[in-house]
């Protein structure tokens, strides 16, 4: 793969689609494209974090397993995600499994591949710093929303998260059954089925063999902003 065909997949707002054409072509260089396959487990929660991975194609799920046992999901990744970079920066374990939702491509980038480039390219650290601090500020919105928000008001802006703004028909980013949307957002299945039933039945949204899609944007994502 050369520098333009990366560029041309990455969305605009990844750590890759700020480098140069020069700067993916030495990145390219250090690494290979290689084929992950759906389910396939790219990191596991507790290993060494002694390499990174860029998600160049796909969707990717990172979930975590709590002290008492419980599957919390953190997030859903997409082209251009840089994966395992706080175990690569501080060289602790890592913090959560990362599995690939559908078939895509990755590159793995070794710990001092990873520090050579960043050393060549020092750019690239102030785009990983800004991207760091965009995650932060989303796990601070993730934890508002779990501890000031009702359940209603939660599941709104989880699928707020999980939509496709530019899609014409405002289906799901993803395909996610209602276990796993309750894995995400923190709340039963059972509270997610009757709540999706209301808004289906108030015409905020469409059911069809289990997947979601948005009838009604503006008023869902005025029941997101709202509080309990």
């Amino acid at each position: 793969m050369k520098a333009q065909d990366l560029l041309a997949i990455l969305p605009k707002g990844s750590l890759l689609a700020a480098c140069t054409e020069e700067q993916l072509d030495d990145l390219l260089e250090r690494t290979k494209l290689e084929f992950a396959a759906k389910r396939e487990i790219l990191i596991h929660q507790g290993d060494p974090g002694d390499s990174a991975i860029i998600l160049v194609t796909g969707t990717a799920r990172v979930n975590m397993v709590a002290a008492n046992g419980r599957e919390i999901v953190l997030d859903y990744l997409g082209p251009g995600t840089v994966i395992g970079e706080i175990a690569l920066l501080d060289g602790g374990d890592r913090t959560a499994t990362v599995t690939m939702v559908d078939d895509g491509s990755i590159m793995h980038l070794t710990r001092s591949q990873a520090e050579d480039f960043i050393f060549q390219n020092p750019t690239v650290a102030l785009r990983m710093l800004q991207e760091m601090a965009r995650r932060l500020r989303q796990m601070n919105t993730t934890v508002e929303s779990d501890r000031a928000f009702s359940a209603g008001p939660r599941l709104a802006r989880y699928l707020q998260r999980l939509t496709d703004a530019e899609a014409a028909n405002q289906k799901l980013k993803i395909d996610i059954s209602q276990s796993e949307l309750g894995h995400f957002v923190g709340i039963s299945r059972e509270n997610i089925n009757r709540q999706l039933s209301a808004w289906a039945e108030a015409g905020l949204i469409e059911l069809d063999q289990g997947k979601i899609c948005i009838l009604d944007c503006a008023a869902l994502w005025e029941i997101a902003a709202m509080g309990d």
